[in-house]
């Protein structure tokens, strides 16, 4: 039944049962909470009637969103011919129409920056990398580099939006929360998607991180993610006030429920059923996040993986760290944002230390999901908005840094029933134009949803009028990229 139909029945059944007590508002209720008066996860822990699709490869997600968009060309893109050509003009041959950002677009001059440090093979399948990814380069053989990313968003708002929700215009539900509502959650004590924030050291990346980027959307907004804070505590209200007790708490939820749950039997408000989950959601989580944060039972190997930073509150090793605790409790979706590569004046300073920050806790959790047997179906994406130009920006005789491009930019993708040790698509010789095996957003999206067990095309929501997907009407399951 969809929500529409859904929300009509009970409408329907109000009207036929009247203000009795055992009537939805009761159901309800009781659906929400288990027989010993405690929560359960809500309505949203079982997921869709029929799904997944197929067997799933991937029971898990989680997506290491480097914001500002990094530089292929630097990072995963090996270019002989620019090395020969540098400071050279990209032949318009090669330029042809393509769209780039008004901050380049008039140019003159296109001079070739070839990569600033040194390309090297990893691992058994010799992928090549940037020496500035020793980290990542450790766990070559575990990962699945697609070099033909592309896209038609050229800024980094529209086109984080087009990456996550499906459309460059805010408003539709993000992939978590897709997941989410399809598949439900498999923890009864923390949400299904929660989504955790950093910058680089330096605060050099001046992108900030919308609320609709994990946001649900039209879906009901019990799906959407919910953010873990950097500073005090990770979620408001883990502490009941001074004289509150836990039994206390619990006896006034039970009231506020009921309450609640005849207002759904009066209006049969969706919003309401998710007010109600939120609140038992809340209380679970009072107990089940101190424990999560509490890294005491870590073994210092495990912690010395991620790097230095780890148990520095709000940084990006912090955070994966937080991530592999979050995906072994039952988190179907985690989302780390963190931004510092949007490199247009500082390529030859701040790239590297980026890496520094990144690399080493990123791979490190490929690595700890690898050694717990959860990479196998954990799918680990890296992934950010669009690349970077393989002309230089700043002045042509010496430029500084790279500006946006969507026309050819890289990922990566670990576990989950990807293919490791594996490179998808290729480029020209000025990592410019894809010449084999393009994978658009709306085909990664496809393939992601795929490895969950989803078919992108089945999955929907009716809105306004139309049935909407993640995909709009786009995208294709990348083959190559299947293990």
């Amino acid at each position: 039944m969809n929500p529409f139909e859904l929300n009509h029945a009970r409408v329907t059944r109000r009207q036929l049962f009247g203000r009795a007590s055992s009537g939805l508002g009761a159901v309800a209720l009781a659906s929400l909470l288990r027989e010993d008066g405690f929560a359960a996860a809500g309505a949203s822990q079982s997921g869709l009637p029929g799904l997944p699709h197929i067997a799933p490869k991937a029971k898990r997600v989680v997506v290491l969103w480097q914001g500002g968009a990094p530089s292929h060309v630097d990072l995963f893109d090996p270019k002989p011919m620019m090395e020969k050509m540098a400071m050279q003009d990209i032949p318009e041959s090669v330029r042809g129409t393509t769209r780039l950002s008004s901050m380049s677009s008039g140019y003159k001059k296109w001079p070739i920056v070839p990569a600033i440090k040194p390309m090297k093979r990893y691992g058994q399948c010799g992928m090549e990398m940037s020496s500035m990814l020793p980290g990542t380069g450790s766990v070559a053989d575990d990962i699945c580099l697609v070099r033909s990313m592309n896209t038609e968003a050229v800024n980094h708002a529209p086109g984080v939006t087009y990456m996550l929700t499906g459309s460059q215009i805010p408003g539709r539900p993000s992939m978590g929360a897709w997941l989410s509502y399809g598949l439900g959650c498999e923890s009864s004590a923390l949400p299904a998607f929660v989504v955790m924030t950093s910058s680089d050291k330096g605060k050099t990346c001046g992108q900030l991180f919308f609320d609709y980027y994990w946001g649900s959307g039209f879906l009901p907004s019990r799906y959407q993610g919910v953010r873990f804070r950097n500073t005090g505590d990770p979620v408001p209200y883990l502490e009941n006030p001074p004289g509150v007790s836990r039994e206390a708490r619990r006896m006034l939820l039970d009231d506020i429920n009921a309450i609640n749950a005849r207002h759904l039997e009066d209006y049969g408000d969706p919003e309401i059923e998710t007010r109600i989950a939120q609140y038992e959601m809340a209380y679970r989580m009072q107990a089940s996040v101190p424990d999560l944060l509490e890294f005491g039972s870590e073994p210092q190997h495990v912690l010395d993986m991620y790097g230095p930073d780890v148990l520095k509150k709000g940084t990006f090793a912090n955070n994966c760290l937080i991530a592999r605790r979050l995906l072994e409790r039952g988190t179907r979706f985690v989302q780390l944002m963190h931004s510092g590569w949007d490199q247009h004046g500082n390529l030859f300073s701040q790239l590297e230390e980026q890496c520094r920050d990144t690399d080493l806790p990123a791979s490190a959790l490929v690595k700890d999901l690898k050694q717990r047997g959860l990479l196998e179906d954990t799918l680990v994406i890296w992934a950010c908005e669009f690349g970077r130009t393989p002309f230089g920006q700043g002045p042509p005789d010496k430029p500084s840094g790279r500006d946006h491009f969507g026309r050819a930019y890289s990922w990566w993708l670990a576990g989950g029933g990807v293919k490791g040790g594996h490179v998808v698509g290729q480029t020209d010789d000025f990592a410019w134009n894809i010449t084999q095996d393009p994978v658009h957003v709306h085909d990664m999206q496809a393939t992601i949803m795929h490895l969950c067990g989803i078919n992108h095309e089945a999955l929907t929501y009716r809105y306004q009028g139309r049935q909407f997907r993640l995909t709009d009407v786009h995208g294709h399951v990348v083959k190559p990229m299947l293990a």
